[in-house]
């Protein structure tokens, strides 16, 4: 028999939806009572799930209240500018109209190594059964011929987050790759390069029109030059590079997740002010005086966050990104972190993916699953096909997903 009291919660819920879209008044008194009504049968962890997927109004009333946000997901996308162009496919993966995979496949050509890059972009929208119509906050930049120079060319993939999320991805999608080719030192230092055009984007973005005090995005990119991949990371987006040995190809991350799991960072933001607790420390399901967490495929469902002293925000899952002013109080930057490698021919591609691909797979399995097709545009619909599955498999929702595959053809170490 049904509980009428879980009744009276569905219909509570039902009712703040409604007037939350104006269409009836909702004082403030009205909103605490019917979420601490939910409160009382749902722990945080769930409650938390339960408002990312209410519109936005009633998340930005939330924020104001001091509520926590998690690793959002509200994203958007951009087309690429190839020179070689082949058709572009558009493939529906579902029932839902908004859930569309956006696929190209385009060429460009490295004169300087004799070499050639062949690259397939796909951006499909999230699941949220009780927002239907909540926008793809991912967005993805690809930018060729940088600078006028042929052997020049960037990647990126951009994961916005929180309320505006959207914004944050889009601004630091048009003006990162701007200020970087704006910069005369882009080929002969593009560490030191990469590193000020991500610092000189978040202080534009805190600068802007749009409110990051609570929202912002993640940003994975590569950056080609001659033979050489350069990646700059911030936040918990990837990139992984297939290498041939022996009769294997195998997966080496180029960039490592910057979130409250690895120790360095860890340490960092608590020197920062920062307090790194789980949901369930927070709730007092657990004590808060453990500090040791596994790893996030063990206790990804409940990951280790950024508070401050003295409050219930901003509840962060990544102890670095562009915009999350707020945040940045406590220790959340905009620093990259930068790696570089020589491609070789034991190079056949490359992968730059938000973590909406790796929340599930691994960076192996992602290289395995891009092996098996000569086509980077099957690759792409089939790690989104895959990932999607497994999202469903965990949880009542799938995050947005975006995959730039980069096929390395024709290089020879010459």
């Amino acid at each position: 028999m049904q509980n009428p009291f879980d009744d009276f919660i569905k219909a509570s819920e039902c009712w703040i939806k409604e007037a939350i879209f104006g269409k009836n008044h909702i004082p403030l008194w009205g909103l605490f009572f019917f979420l601490s009504i939910i409160c009382f049968r749902t722990s945080l962890k769930q409650l938390v799930r339960k408002l990312e997927c209410f519109p936005p109004k009633l998340l930005n009333c939330c924020w104001r209240m001091g509520a926590m946000h998690g690793k959002c997901c509200c994203k958007c996308s951009t087309s690429s500018d190839g020179d070689d162009k082949e058709e572009q496919r558009g493939v529906y993966t579902g029932q839902n109209t908004h859930i569309l995979a956006n696929l190209s496949l385009d060429f460009v050509d490295v004169p300087s190594h004799r070499f050639r890059l062949g690259y397939s972009v796909l951006t499909q929208r999230g699941y949220y059964p009780e927002s239907p119509d909540k926008e793809n906050q991912d967005s993805y930049c690809i930018r060729t011929n940088i600078q006028g120079n042929p052997n020049v060319h960037f990647f990126g993939v951009f994961d916005g987050h929180g309320l505006f999320g959207t914004q944050c991805s889009n601004f630091v999608k048009d003006r990162l790759i701007e200020i970087l080719s704006n910069d005369a030192a882009l080929v002969d230092d593009p560490v030191n390069a990469y590193s000020a055009a991500f610092l000189a984007t978040n202080d534009e973005l805190h600068n802007s029109e749009i409110d990051d005090s609570m929202s912002g995005t993640t940003a994975i990119t590569a950056l080609v030059v001659g033979d050489k991949l350069y990646v700059a990371n911030v936040g918990d987006s990837r990139a992984v590079l297939a290498v041939k040995e022996g009769g294997r190809v195998l997966a080496q991350d180029l960039s490592c997740d910057q979130t409250p799991f690895r120790k360095d960072e860890c340490e960092r933001v608590k020197l920062c002010g920062a307090r790194v607790l789980s949901v369930d420390q927070v709730e007092g399901l657990k004590d808060p005086g453990i500090q040791s967490w596994g790893d996030e495929e063990t206790d990804g469902n409940d990951p280790p966050r950024l508070w401050v002293q003295d409050g219930m925000y901003p509840g962060t899952a990544f102890t670095r990104s562009v915009g999350d002013s707020m945040a940045e109080r406590i220790g959340v930057i905009a620093d990259p972190e930068v790696s570089m490698v020589q491609l070789t021919s034991s190079h056949p591609f490359f992968v730059v993916a938000s973590d909406g691909v790796f929340e599930f797979l691994s960076s192996q399995t992602v290289v395995d699953m891009v092996n098996k097709y000569a086509d980077p545009r099957d690759a792409c619909s089939a790690i989104a096909a895959q990932s999607y599955k497994l999202w469903l498999e965990h949880e009542n929702r799938t995050d947005d997903i975006t995959i730039i595959i980069v096929q390395i053809k024709d290089l020879t170490n010459v």
